[in-house]
């Protein structure tokens, strides 16, 4: 999951998921160590939130208020504009 975030730039942009435009906000904390992205649906209801975790040992992708699946489906399909 690590190199779908990398594709996500820092900040605003945003992208193509299911045929629908969305914003897109990444936020970089600890040295590139943990990442914060949240995607709302431009004309629409959903929204995508997630927390991502480097630590020694693992990677831990944390979903906000929704199923894992659905981020990593999010991740995976996005496609950036």
């Amino acid at each position: 999951m690590l190199d779908k975030i990398n594709q996500i730039k820092e900040g605003y942009s945003e992208g193509f998921y299911k045929n629908n435009k969305y914003s897109i906000t990444k936020e970089i904390f600890n040295e590139g160590k943990s990442f914060k992205i949240y995607a709302k649906e431009l004309k629409g209801t959903d929204f995508i939130s997630l927390n991502y975790y480097i630590t020694s040992s693992t990677e831990l992708l944390k979903p906000c208020e929704m199923p894992k699946q659905k981020v990593i489906d999010f991740l995976n399909n996005v496609y950036l504009i």
